[in-house]
């Protein structure tokens, strides 16, 4: 038998479909390779025991045919992510060993469609930070290295633990949240595949806030088609979150290997800087040059704010924070939802 490990996503939900393995036998395949692979400090908790049980009540729906999507399919959890009865602590020392009464809606919705948890997963403290060298827990490794180097690299942040466990194979996708580029940097540094989705696709209900009006919960995963079966069940109009979409959620599995021939895309000039890098360059050259080839026709456009961008989040996501900040307290003591 294949490696469980190395599987991705979309070949695992196969093979429990086709009973080649067990849901079981893949949790405990991933809880092994959590255990040997410690030294990178990916899970700042473990559990298990709920794992275990997710899997055999995974195993009983795929055996009566009553799968959902993501039947059987271990996952890590952001510790930003609230999960009913297991801590949640946003990798600060501020919440402690808070146990939520309650479940995000984006992890309700997980399990809803069968996915099983492994664990908890480190990040910078509340999100803020772009290594994950700032969280109580200590420090995430990259278990990426450079040619001829056993130097540790930072994995990026603050998702670094979603990133990490991924590439290091401890977890066939995870959540991940957004701010600022906490998806998409670590996902970039860990060669793993990560999105932000469009602000209000996914729930921010149940999920400890760094700035309400840039946040966004979004997977990293093994391959794009991985991303997209997350996504799915990810995404969703959620009442309780005031800035959710009230729009269908699409498939976005189906979208996968579709063509861009006939497709007018924009490359944006101010997105090629002076002393940019040569092998950054040289990546954005044969990125053109691919989309060309496969029929699309690229068009030179001005974007002529986009150097007021940075600065420009330099002052919301701290204002914002400022206003996250005072309902901290209260989300430690009464599981209220930080605003």
């Amino acid at each position: 038998m294949t490696d469980l490990t190395s599987l991705t996503l979309a070949e695992a939900r196969k093979g429990l479909a086709s009973k080649t393995f067990t849901s079981l036998e893949l949790t405990d395949a991933h809880l092994k390779a959590m255990e040997e692979a410690r030294a990178l400090n990916a899970f700042v908790m473990e559990t298990p025991d709920q794992a275990r049980a997710m899997a055999r009540e995974a195993d009983a729906r795929i055996g009566k045919g009553e799968a959902g999507p993501l039947a059987g399919i271990p996952l890590g959890i952001k510790d930003l992510f609230a999960t009913k009865d297991v801590r949640t602590t946003a990798c600060s020392k501020i919440l402690g060993n808070f146990v939520p009464t309650y479940e995000s809606t984006v992890t309700s919705q997980l399990w809803r469609d069968g996915a099983v948890m492994l664990g908890k997963l480190n990040n910078d403290e509340f999100a803020m930070g772009s290594s994950n060298e700032t969280s109580c827990f200590g420090p995430v490794g990259n278990p990426w290295r450079r040619e001829g180097s056993n130097t540790t690299l930072v994995p990026g942040g603050s998702s670094g633990g979603s990133a990490s466990a991924v590439a290091a194979l401890l977890c066939m996708g995870a959540t991940a949240t957004d701010t600022g580029g906490s998806i998409r940097q670590p996902a970039a540094f860990t060669a793993t595949v990560g999105i932000k989705p469009t602000y209000g696709r996914c729930s921010r209900w149940g999920i400890v806030a760094f700035a309400s009006s840039l946040d966004q919960a979004g997977p990293i995963a093994r391959s794009t088609r991985d991303a997209a079966i997350l996504l799915r069940s990810m995404a969703g109009h959620d009442p309780k979150d005031t800035t959710s979409v009230d729009i269908p959620v699409p498939d976005y599995e189906a979208a996968i290997g579709r063509s861009v021939k006939g497709m007018k895309i924009g490359i944006p000039r101010e997105y090629r800087l002076d002393g940019m890098p040569a092998e950054i360059e040289k990546l954005w050259s044969d990125g053109a040059d691919w989309l060309k080839a496969a029929g699309a026709e690229l068009v030179e456009v001005s974007l002529p704010h986009t150097k007021y961008a940075l600065p420009a989040y330099y002052i919301v996501a701290p204002a914002a924070l400022s206003q996250s900040a005072p309902s901290l307290h209260s989300f430690s003591i009464s599981a209220g939802m930080p605003s």
